[in-house]
């Protein structure tokens, strides 16, 4: 239910420009997204006595605000695009522009019980990090796919050559940011936890890392549903649809599903459990999610117990 005691403001975010807006007055004010307009946003909040604070993530442009609001005093939440779009539709609006949808996300954030955790500060860098090393590995495999088309012997030896460039940068990349882990303590054991598991490598547990800090702080069904394995009934009275797997976190469960397809093969306890489904049934792919959400789930488990992986632990 909607706190209409409660100052709430809205933040859309712009790549030039934020838009705010402030929920239950109808305050409005629009700032040039630099040094210069934080400091008239940080003034307007001030003066409109604003209790708490949403904006929308907008394709890592929020960053820089997240960073500045996560300095303040103030209450703020990151919200999902998602969750902005189906409350728009709930309230039957259809209209949209950069002011509208401040005004949306104050009443949105008027409207939540308790707003969600900003992302902890020591990621942020991380993050960073890990997305240039992404954005190295899909280069590699654009470069490799123009190698396999090249007619000219000359251009697939300077493809050849890119690629190995590439390679050794990314390894690089790989390294540095395995370092910065390790300089933190925490995630230093959380890192060595989960490489103990058998189809978790250095990568992939970098990944779960960093772009899945709740893991070992959180129920096994919320982490699934978080990586975006958790199935989901498609029933309504007499239909019984197909489960489906839909959200999480897009980045993140790529990996975890090259985690599942190399488990299947070198873990033993997963490898029995695909062939068990395989043998009942069930198709290739439909197996490997199920591989891949028990994975996630054993991943989160050994944090909590901190406790390295045996193939033992998961047959109790």
């Amino acid at each position: 239910m909607t706190d209409n005691s409660m100052i709430c403001a809205g933040i859309d975010v712009g790549k030039s420009h934020l838009d705010i807006a402030i929920h239950p007055d109808d305050a409005r004010l629009r700032v040039t997204y630099d040094t210069a307009g934080l400091k008239a946003l940080d003034a307007f909040l001030q003066e409109h006595d604003v209790s708490r604070i949403g904006f929308e993530a907008s394709g890592g442009y929020e960053w820089r605000l997240m960073v500045h609001l996560r300095a303040g005093k103030r209450p703020a939440a990151r919200l999902q695009p998602a969750q902005l779009r189906f409350f728009a539709k709930s309230r039957l609006r259809r209209a949209k522009n950069d002011r509208l949808d401040a005004a949306l996300i104050a009443l949105f954030t008027a409207s939540l019980e308790q707003l969600p955790a900003l992302p902890d500060a020591r990621f942020d860098s991380l993050a960073a990090e890990l997305t240039y090393v992404e954005q190295i590995e899909q280069q590699i495999a654009l470069v490799k796919t123009f190698a396999e088309t090249a007619l000219s012997e000359a251009v697939k030896r300077r493809h050849a050559r890119e690629i190995a460039r590439l390679e050794t940068c990314r390894k690089a990349r790989l390294l540095r940011l395995e370092k910065t882990v390790r300089d933190d303590c925490d995630l230093a054991r959380r890192l060595d936890l989960l490489i103990s598991i058998k189809g978790i490598g250095l990568r992939s547990a970098l990944c779960l890392i960093i772009r899945l800090p709740e893991l070992g702080h959180a129920g096994r069904a919320e982490i699934a549903a978080l990586a975006g394995v958790a199935p989901y009934d498609d029933d309504s009275g007499k239909h019984h649809g197909r489960r489906r797997i839909q959200g999480g976190r897009e980045r993140l469960r790529k990996s975890l599903f090259m985690c599942a397809f190399t488990a299947t093969r070198h873990n033993p306890d997963l490898a029995s459990f695909y062939a068990r489904l395989r043998s009942n049934g069930k198709e290739h792919l439909c197996a490997v999610i199920a591989v891949a959400r028990k994975l996630i789930i054993l991943a989160n488990a050994i944090l909590i117990r901190n406790t390295e992986w045996t193939p033992q632990y998961q047959q109790n």
